[in-house]
């Protein structure tokens, strides 16, 4: 006999938010909340984007977790928001559907690596460096002088090896060629409704069109379908006292604080992806 019952979950539909730049703690933190998914059985899953990017590998794991989504069975909609762009893109290609609103900032496929060169203020201050290296690349994109030639072009064909995994990945998503996919995949910036005539996106709406096409799928009634969010699990201790470790300050000031917080963040991503390749949008 087969109990009849089901969860909470099981009547659901899962929601899971991806804000910001894609980098390692966005990572983990989305793969666990797919794992979840998995786990309690939700029969469809509405993934949020409002991300410019972020790093490449961390965005292919995002969107190789969301096709093994699929083939659990587990249909998922995406739902794009202010912004969905480069890698924010690359992971949407893991959804089953995509909905974007009409002015969503979306688009910016393409790589982008960055290096800093300061060796003329280095210069200035008298500051130099002595570098004892196994090979003549161990050191690329050092920042304390400029590239050569041939280390230009080692990155820009890793750059161009990336670029076709994005191209590849958009145009088997979406049904277009690889030719049509690089007319518009130059790193230039659209909107949604610009996006659904290129064939990126499925349908325009809102996160509300999102959720009941996602019920829809997964045969639920779309005017009762619940959805649950998927968040971090806090510890015993953050869900009694959950400003514990908030200062007097950001308490007063919440706003200000989580502006900082924001600049916080963004710099902390800057600095731990210098060198690496991006699917970031730069505006």
């Amino acid at each position: 006999m087969i109990w009849p019952f089901k969860s909470r979950a099981q009547k659901s539909i899962a929601r899971i938010e991806v804000a910001g730049a894609i980098a390692g703690a966005t990572r983990k933190t989305v793969l666990a909340a797919l794992d979840e998914v998995v786990e309690r059985k939700f029969p469809a899953l509405l993934l949020r984007i409002d991300s410019p990017g972020g790093t490449v590998g961390d965005s292919q794991e995002i969107y190789n977790a969301l096709l093994r989504l699929q083939d659990k069975k587990i249909p998922v909609v995406a739902s794009f928001g202010n912004i969905s762009a480069s890698g924010g893109v690359y992971i949407a290609m893991g959804a089953q559907h995509i909905v974007s609103n009409p002015g969503t900032i979306t688009g910016s496929i393409g790589v982008i690596l960055r290096g800093n060169n300061l060796e003329q203020l280095l210069d200035r201050v008298g500051v130099s460096f002595k570098v004892i290296k196994s090979g003549p690349y161990k050191d690329i994109l050092a920042f304390d002088r400029e590239l050569t030639e041939a280390e230009q072009t080692i990155l820009q064909e890793l750059i161009d090896v990336s670029y076709g995994q994005f191209v590849k990945t958009v145009a088997k998503a979406r049904g277009l060629t690889e030719e049509t996919v690089r007319s518009f995949a130059d790193g230039r910036i659209f909107t949604g409704e610009q996006a659904l005539t290129l064939g990126v996106v499925d349908r325009l709406g809102t996160e509300e069109d999102a959720r009941r096409w996602a019920a829809e799928l997964a045969d639920l009634d779309p005017e009762a379908a619940e959805v649950l969010k998927i968040e971090p699990k806090k510890t015993g201790i953050q869900r009694f006292v959950p400003g514990r470790n908030q200062s007097v300050w950001s308490q007063i000031f919440p706003e200000a604080a989580a502006n900082l917080q924001t600049v916080t963040n963004w710099l902390e991503f800057e600095i731990s992806t210098s060198g690496l390749p991006l699917w970031l949008y730069r505006p």
